[in-house]
């Protein structure tokens, strides 16, 4: 509660604040600042509205969390290239892995306006729909068709994701954005790191085999599904119900109005009511967003970041789903209990934990300095890139690839603060949602050029030359951006040093004073002789 004074209160205060010094003079007292207190009924409000978003956001982390249990992820590969799918490498490089980024790009968009329009719960319902289709397609299925819709399913579970990420910040006030963030984020990492782990110790001390760990995912995905069923339905959204709840808030005031005063308010709320006109979809908050991107190019630090999100991820989504035939070609162990790919994976989720914690604590001038760091970030990757491709050692691609993913996650937080600090929620969603778009095009463009059968079909080796050379691309770019701008801001400041140096007046001595004051004003101007 805050305390109210009245006019007539405050008139009195003033009275006594006024008061007379030794020359008779008026003089006013300096009156301290209005107190707020808290009475006892607004912590109690405070701590409802607290409980009424920590429940649903606590659920949605252990819904996060168990998602990404799926321990015969790691080694789906291995599973495909095992003597039970007997599926060749040539298939599962060139026809069965481009079908998921090719999904990915056909179902992105969709998605994402669904799931803003549908308010997030029904997407996350398919997502847990596809992950039970993706176990059954591998337990049950033996063609290579089969295979591709598995791929195909995958691709609707990697666009669903923006379902998750988005979900959360439905449920709770603007206050605690961030720290709602950390919490979704953490689950979804430790969930995967723990998925990884256990199936690690499956396969390496149990014996477990490929198709007892699919089973295994499945029960667990299956589980996730009916957490799916219990997730709560925000009440907001976006872009597409905006207008539609706010015509919900005023009809629900109206009949409280009339309600209570039902004689007086009976004859406004009928003419309010037929009046009422749908808003047009014209007026969607979406569209006006669409139209604010143009000004979000013209930011010279927006421009770079989001165009490290599109070439940047791209590459690295390209290295995630070739990499674990890499790792088959380099080394195809014999016996399932040398496959470590739970472990590499476990070990580079942790890492990049690590490193996207670390970024959360370097203070540098990015706009003087992003594209440098950019640039030596990427040069350090396409080192990785070439060592994985030309090495011989398994242990050593095993290091290099989590090194590689340490880099990416290093630089995710950054991008997302340098991106979100400048925009609003709903401008911010859109402009990820554009460069994930963007960045899924180019993916699949390189995948059709690069991997698809009906392109070059280069082997996995050849492939990552290619990342290498694509990487390297973007190192010169990067440097070079750098290079420019580094040199402008110092020679700007010379510029600004010698400007301010010939402003400033220097000392005369007295015998130049004195000879200028005898040269001095003439008609108010000076005149040398």
């Amino acid at each position: 509660m805050v305390e109210v004074i009245t006019c007539n209160e405050r008139t009195e205060d003033a009275k006594e604040d006024m008061r007379t010094d030794g020359n008779g003079h008026t003089v006013e007292n300096v009156a301290p600042e209005p107190v707020i207190h808290e009475t006892k009924e607004d912590l109690e409000t405070q701590t409802q509205k607290t409980r009424t978003w920590i429940g649903p956001v606590v659920y949605l982390c252990f819904y996060g969390f168990m998602v990404q249990l799926k321990p015969g992820e790691p080694f789906i590969t291995p599973y495909l290239l095992s003597a039970e799918k007997n599926f060749t490498r040539e298939q599962v490089t060139n026809e069965i892995n481009p079908v998921l980024t090719y999904s990915y790009m056909a179902v992105l968009v969709p998605v994402f306006l669904l799931t803003d329009y549908l308010r997030y719960k029904p997407v996350l319902i398919l997502q847990s729909l596809s992950h039970v289709s993706i176990w059954l397609l591998l337990l049950l299925g033996n063609s290579l068709l089969e295979m591709q819709f598995m791929e195909f399913f995958y691709g609707i579970t990697m666009a669903a994701r923006v379902a998750y990420s988005s979900y959360i910040f439905s449920l709770v006030p603007a206050t605690v954005y961030q720290r709602v963030a950390g919490y979704s984020r953490s689950s979804v990492l430790m969930g995967v790191f723990t998925s990884s782990v256990l199936g690690q110790i499956c396969v390496s001390l149990g014996d477990v085999s490929y198709r007892t760990l699919s089973g295994v995912s499945l029960g667990f995905v299956t589980f996730g599904f009916l957490l799916s069923l219990c997730l709560p339905w925000p009440k907001r959204s976006l872009f597409f119900n905006q207008a539609r709840l706010e015509e919900e808030r005023k009809e629900a005031v109206q009949s409280e109005l009339a309600r209570m005063k039902p004689k007086e308010n009976d004859g406004g709320v009928a003419a309010q009511g037929s009046n009422h006109k749908s808003p047009s979809w014209t007026n969607s908050v979406f569209l006006q967003m669409l139209k604010e991107l143009k000004n979000v190019v013209k930011v010279p630090n927006l421009r770079l970041w989001s165009l490290w999100w599109v070439f940047n991820s791209t590459g690295y989504y390209l290295v995630l789903f070739y990499v674990h035939i890499l790792w088959n070609k380099v080394y195809p162990a014999t016996e399932n209990k040398h496959v470590y790919n739970g472990a590499v994976e476990a070990a580079s989720t942790l890492l990049g934990a690590i490193t996207s914690f670390v970024a959360g604590y370097v203070k540098i001038r990015w706009n003087l300095w992003s594209e440098l760091v950019i640039g030596l970030i990427t040069a350090a990757q396409a080192g990785l890139l070439l060592l994985m491709g030309t090495t011989d050692n398994i242990w050593v691609c095993y290091v290099a690839y989590a090194l590689f993913r340490g880099f990416y996650q290093f630089l995710v937080p950054i991008a997302i603060f340098q991106i979100a600090s400048s925009l609003t929620k709903e401008l911010c969603a859109l402009v990820f949602g554009v460069n994930t778009f963007l960045g899924t095009v180019l993916k699949t463009i390189i995948t059709i050029i690069v991997a698809d059968k009906r392109g070059l079909a280069l082997n996995v080796h050849s492939q990552f030359l290619v990342y290498f050379f694509y990487f390297t691309l973007l190192t010169v770019v990067y440097l070079g951006c750098s290079a420019f701008i580094i040199t402008c801001h110092y020679r700007n400041q010379r510029a600004q040093k010698k400007t301010m140096e010939v402003a400033i007046p220097t000392e005369l001595n007295p015998m130049t004073t004195a000879a200028s004051e005898g040269t001095m004003e003439h008609k108010g101007t000076n005149i040398k002789t």
